[in-house]
């Protein structure tokens, strides 16, 4: 499909055509000579590899041969030499189709030789029209007429480019089409083609009859002289505008002349249709201007007189064309489809797009289950032989597996948003406790740690929210989404019975450790996979990180569609700007309050946990505060050790990141929106961009030094007090991870923590100038936590 629709073949040929409204230079490279040709170069390429399969030949061999019918036939009908030249295009990319996809050797050589020689006569002819329409203001080959007196070079030049393309010698169209008929004589005379064989060929001749007839149109239409036509008022065209198209000419008859070169360029390629054992030449033979009489000289010759009597007698066929339907047309036939398409999506929109969350919901899990569950008993196959419903040793699985029946079925009942939330982070934890069972400490950690810090941003966004859940199990389609639900869950419980015991070879990852310790330097499997192993996929997933903490920003910091974003907030508050009331007021409120918060700290220049003076009492818990000064620095150590030892040990730079995030959560919520301010004067984009900046430079520093993207490289040396150190260069890249996952809870918590604490006090502030005892603004101790 790919190749059918970009190269313009049947039945999606008539785009080109509809194309050529670009200047004829523009029209030359992507419509002619080079763009479009992405399909048969797509088509040439995968030819050695799908020749031999029972498809590939009646698709290539009936669509190319299709397309150059109707190419050559629409042409014959156009009085614009554009569009001739257009639909000539057309039908030539049917020709190329059909001798690069042939994989034989001959074919193959042929199909790279035409494909060079069409370039070069079709941007002549292209350039050339480009030429006439700018000197005489038309390209109706009704008003043209006598262009050849005017202007003599131009018309030698289109008529070497006409002639190469009608296969007249000794120009390169000539030498590439006499090697394709020998490839399609050998292939249709052959014993394996069969009448096909034999068919293809005379189609293939009528093809280039009708080439040798729209080519001769061309050139009568644009420089002949016509009776009872005025002759067409033509500028002299300046020696520049005309050398390009020159240049064109003058190669395709060096090409002609001397295909030696072109042949030599394209051998290797012939060579892959080659039989192990067989001579490469000999097999493909070789492009040249003289062959002998052969049968493929007879068919040129056939070629040129049938040709030459097409377009002596164009009255005739001008008429015969006229008897055919109007309504056979491959665009209007395109065109009602697709008004069809745009129906029939019209009333399954409005019978499906109906605004209810239940519907939408109700489709996408019906979906879901239904279509894997047909494929299920399609397949018919048994249950796994090996099958255990609870690991025989580890009987705790089943209190694991309670805890989370309970926790599910406790958040389906909840009517509580909390509640809710509280009991999903209960399947969660119970999750991590089947990891941590079934020897996967590194999975149990990531997971446990990952249902925290979406536990907290979870909490922190329902502050907007109603506490209630109304209606959160009722209404009279209750039983139909307890069976949706149900089914769902007993689809997926058998998909993934079924998925794992369908194996039939040897996992991959049974290698993994041996890759893990000999490749990656590390003896932590799922950390070395993560920076080493599958080091791309982590890339992405840490772009998607940052491109999701940026998109979470904008929906919370920018309050509507036609403001604008500060930067001074931009660094003050996340990754991207928020909107202060009046102005610059917002910022310079927040600073007074940290100012006279600094005054209260037992030390001026390192204050922190000031939430006497932050937060209202109210909000406030001293045990908590006492607790965050004790933890939060060996959290903070903590968290680095897992960044550093994760490469040997269960940790990695991700769970590191989790953990340093956990870190500023516990700070923020013992002190509020303030304190997260002083606990990371860096913002949340800027965490960001310095952690993919530096797993970039990981992957990028390699291939400067004659490596490979993202290849490790493993140093041994000696310290002093530490010994014997082996660094991997992989732990850069890990530290890269590490730095964006803190940017993204920094940035959690700076959207969906201090923006909406600052929400809530802009919504019960006071009226400006009110103040508290002490100079502070009576906002600041307003309700703004939960």
């Amino acid at each position: 499909m790919g190749a059918i629709t970009k190269s313009a073949l049947v039945p999606f040929h008539f785009w080109l055509p509809g194309a050529m409204a670009a200047p004829t230079p523009v029209s030359a490279y992507l419509h002619a000579a080079a763009m479009v040709k992405a399909g048969i170069y797509l088509v040439a390429r995968l030819a050695p590899g799908f020749a031999d399969t029972p498809y590939w030949l009646p698709v290539v061999l009936g669509l190319g041969l299709a397309t150059m019918l109707v190419g050559g036939y629409r042409a014959l009908r156009q009085t614009d030499i554009k569009l001739i030249l257009a639909y000539g295009t057309v039908s030539q990319l049917g020709f190329l189709t059909m001798v690069v996809g042939l994989g034989k050797p001959d074919a193959a050589l042929a199909g790279l030789g035409l494909l060079l020689a069409h370039g070069l006569f079709k941007a002549t002819l292209f350039l050339v029209v480009g030429i006439i329409d700018h000197q005489a203001g038309t390209r109706d080959i009704r008003k043209l007429s006598g262009v050849y007196r005017s202007s003599r070079a131009l018309a030698i030049v289109a008529a070497i480019g006409a002639a190469s393309m009608a296969g007249i010698p000794p120009l390169a169209g000539f030498v590439a089409k006499e090697s394709v008929f020998e490839a399609f004589v050998h292939y249709g005379t052959g014993s394996g083609a069969g009448p096909w064989g034999l068919l293809i060929l005379v189609g293939l001749v009528l093809g280039s009859i009708l080439t040798f007839a729209y080519s001769a149109r061309f050139m009568w239409g644009a420089f002949a002289v016509k009776p009872g036509v005025e002759s067409t008022p033509f500028k002299p065209i300046k020696p520049a505008f005309l050398a390009a198209p020159a240049v064109l000419s003058l190669l395709t008859i060096v090409y002609g002349l001397w295909p030696a070169p072109v042949d030599g360029w394209v051998q290797p390629y012939a060579a892959l249709f080659v039989p192990d054992g067989e001579d490469p030449a000999a097999a493909a033979g070789h492009l040249a201007l003289w062959h002998g009489v052969t049968p493929a000289l007879g068919l040129t010759a056939l070629t040129f007189a049938l040709g030459l009597a097409m377009f002596f007698g164009r009255n005739a066929v001008s008429r015969l064309q006229g008897l055919v339907p109007g309504w056979i047309d491959g665009d209007r036939t395109y065109q009602l489809a697709i008004g069809a398409l745009d129906d029939a999506a019209v009333w399954i929109t409005g019978r499906t797009q109906r605004g209810s969350l239940y519907f939408y919901l109700s489709v996408i899990l019906t979906v879901a289950f239904v279509l894997p569950l047909t494929a299920l008993v399609l397949a018919n196959k048994a249950l796994p032989e090996d099958l255990y419903f609870v690991d025989p040793n580890s009987p705790l699985q089943i209190v694991a597996g309670a805890g989370i029946v309970i926790g599910a079925l406790a958040a389906v009942r909840a009517n509580k948003r909390f509640l809710a939330v509280l009991m999903v982070s209960v399947t969660g934890y119970g999750i991590a406790l089947m990891f941590a069972l079934q020897g996967a400490p590194d999975l149990a950690l990531t997971q446990m740690l990952v249902e925290t810090i979406i536990l907290v941003a979870f909490v922190l966004a329902m502050r907007s929210l109603p506490a209630e859940l109304r209606d959160r199990t009722g209404g009279k389609y209750r039983v139909v989404r307890v069976i949706i639900g149900a089914a769902f869950g007993i689809t997926m419980v058998f998909v993934a019975i079924f998925a794992l015991g369908a194996r039939v070879a040897a996992p991959v990852s049974l290698e993994f450790p041996k890759l893990a310790y000999e490749g990656g330097g590390g003896l932590n499997i799922v950390n070395v996979t993560l920076v080493d192993i599958r080091a791309w996929d982590t890339f992405g997933e840490i772009s998607v990180l940052a491109l999701a903490a940026t998109g979470v920003a904008s929906l919370i910091f920018v309050r509507s569609r036609g403001e604008g974003i500060r930067a001074s907030s931009t660094v003050a508050e996340g990754s991207v700007g928020r909107r202060s009331p009046g102005g610059s007021r917002g910022n310079t409120r927040d600073d007074a309050t940290l100012a006279m918060s600094r005054r209260f700290a037992a030390s001026s220049r390192d204050a922190w946990i000031v939430a006497g003076r932050t937060l209202a009492p109210e909000r406030r818990s001293i045990i908590f505060e006492v607790v965050t000064r004790l933890i939060f620095h060996s959290i903070i150590v903590f968290s680095i050790y897992l960044l550093l030892a994760g490469h040997n040990f269960p940790g990695g730079g991700f769970a590191g990141g989790l953990t340093a995030g956990l870190a500023l959560t516990v700070r923020y919520l013992a002190g509020g929106r303030f304190e997260l301010r002083e606990a990371s004067p860096v913002s949340a984009g800027t965490l960001l961009g310095i952690g993919l900046a530096t797993a970039a430079a990981s992957g990028l520093v390699p291939l400067l030094l004659g490596g490979q993207v993202f290849q490790s490289a493993i140093i041994e040396f000696w310290l002093p007090v530490f010994g014997d150190v082996k660094f991997v260069t992989s732990t850069i890249f890990d530290i890269g991870v590490y730095t964006v996952v803190v940017g993204l809870a920094l940035d959690v918590l700076r959207s969906l923590g201090a923006e909406i604490d600052e929400h809530f006090e802009e919504q019960s502030e006071e009226p400006a100038g009110d103040q508290e005892p002490g100079g502070v603004p009576a906002e600041t101790t307003a309700k703004g936590k939960a």
